[in-house]
């Protein structure tokens, strides 16, 4: 989940990996894979760095799996 802003800067969680796209019209504009479209303040790049962060932070970072697997090898 990545938290984002409404217009109104009501905060709201949404689960990244619906996303279908995004675009900026010049607000922009969340399409979700539920057919919801949802209008943050945050920019593209600002969402994009958000799912990165995190994609990071599940796949990459030390998680109890990964230290696991580390000390495995």
């Amino acid at each position: 989940m990545i938290y984002l802003s409404r217009l109104n800067g009501e905060i709201l969680a949404i689960n990244s990996d619906l996303i279908e796209f995004i675009e900026e019209t010049p607000n922009t504009v969340i399409s979700m894979t539920t057919g919801r479209k949802i209008v943050v303040l945050e920019g593209i790049d600002e969402v994009i760095d958000k799912i990165l962060e995190y994609k990071r932070r599940i796949f990459v970072e030390d998680t109890p799996i990964t230290k696991y697997r580390r000390n495995e090898v």
